[in-house]
């Protein structure tokens, strides 16, 4: 766990987190939790695969006072679950929702393939990474994506949740790249140590990264 700037960040491995805010318990892309974690008032998901919008794990967070806030392709699957309400997002646009605002960036690959130029995130899937105001500092969490303009374009965030595994998203390298060039006060390296990456990978990027970094182990509950 990190406590930064007042914020509670807990890692649960691979992209998912849980920040505890002055009146809010947030999870964003839970994988990993226990029955026994502590339930969500908001969960957010950046995208439909079984890593991020994982049924299973969402189940054991959400009751009837939870908002799912997610892209339309997973409302099919999380429709199923009790919760309070659902938020579909899309890129590029600005939300409030319970009090919590935020905003949506897209997050997709420009240089990680599948087969014949096929990326595995294409920016046509309409995947999102998350822009959230936390009792008043920025935390963002970027989803699966590599070193996009968009987020290149991105001013004053306070905390950087970035992937760094490669594979799927942005390599160590590339990872750092990008927070020297938006310059967070804060980046906490995701995706590694579960399905794809290594602690390497996240040393790596510790090493060449120009701003604060904070390396998690993961939480087990």
């Amino acid at each position: 766990m990190a406590n930064i700037d007042g914020i509670s960040i807990e890692w649960f491995g691979h992209d998912a987190f849980r920040i505890n805010s002055d009146d809010k318990i947030i999870y964003i892309d839970p994988f990993n939790v226990s029955a026994q974690s502590v339930k969500a008032d908001v969960i957010f998901v950046t995208h439909e695969h079984f890593d991020h919008c994982s049924l299973d794990d969402i189940k054991k967070i959400a009751t009837q006072n939870t908002t799912i806030v997610t892209v339309p392709e997973c409302q099919s699957k999380i429709s199923k679950l009790v919760f309070k309400k659902f938020v579909l997002v899309e890129p590029n646009k600005k939300y409030d929702v319970d009090g919590l605002q935020f905003s949506t960036i897209p997050a997709y690959n420009i240089n990680k393939f599948r087969s014949q130029g096929v990326a595995f995130h294409p920016k046509a899937d309409n995947h999102v990474g998350y822009i959230i105001n936390i009792s008043g500092k920025i935390v963002y969490h970027s989803g699966d994506t590599d070193a996009t303009p968009e987020m290149l374009s991105l001013t004053n965030t306070d905390i950087a949740l970035v992937p760094v595994s490669g594979t799927y998203a942005m390599t160590a390298d590339e990872a750092a790249d990008a927070v020297n060039a938006f310059k967070p006060v804060c980046a906490i390296p995701m995706h590694w140590g579960s399905i794809v990456g290594s602690r390497a990978d996240a040393e790596r990027f510790k090493m060449l990264a120009q701003v604060r970094v904070e390396i998690l182990d993961a939480v087990k509950e």
